[in-house]
């Protein structure tokens, strides 16, 4: 099950992050954990040696554009606990979805944090906060379906969970590397 109330430290980036910059062609022929050191490698050396479990990704406008690479999977692999955006590409955003990464969409919110803050972001309500600076707000909540699957871990386990895929099989298909497989390696 995926926690939809997230508090961690926080890591901002710009607009217009691609796919290429967080799942690099060079990274699409190695398994899973060795891809995901390869996360901003070119953005930001040496950022995969400094993100650790719990920590939340802030990006600006167009998070996301590029290929439909499983980059969300990647991002569980490392331990991020949300991605937070002023604006997702939709298909990238659906891809954070499926795989049960949460994800949220906050106007203006690469202002609002410098890196290392401390944020609470609940997706179940739509509020958020700095817990550094004080500031926060709301915006709207998602819908009931995207919510569900958020909570079950992803499109597979809630697939699982609702008898369309042997249930016992609900935890392994929580894995980062499950999810890679299900959404498809955007090859």
């Amino acid at each position: 099950m995926t926690n939809l109330e997230v508090t961690g430290r926080v890591w901002v980036f710009g607009d217009d992050l691609n796919t290429d910059a967080m799942y690099p062609p060079d990274a699409m022929k190695l398994d899973l954990p060795e891809a995901a050191k390869m996360v901003f490698y070119q953005v930001r050396p040496g950022w995969t040696d400094q993100v650790r479990p719990g920590d939340v990704v802030i990006a600006g406008r167009n998070f996301g554009v590029g290929s439909s690479r499983p980059v969300a999977a990647l991002f569980a692999e490392l331990g991020v606990a949300a991605l937070v955006a002023e604006e997702f590409n939709s298909l990238f955003f659906r891809n954070a979805v499926n795989t049960g990464l949460p994800a949220m969409t906050i106007p203006d919110v690469t202002a609002a944090f410098d890196d290392g803050d401390t944020g609470t972001f609940d997706i179940r309500t739509g509020r958020w906060r700095n817990d550094t600076t004080g500031a926060g707000g709301d915006v709207p909540v998602l819908p009931d379906l995207i919510l569900e699957i958020l909570s079950s871990g992803g499109v597979l386990p809630r697939l699982a969970e609702n008898g369309y895929l042997p249930a016992e099989m609900a935890d392994q298909l929580r894995s980062p590397t499950i999810a890679a497989i299900g959404t498809g390696n955007g090859a």
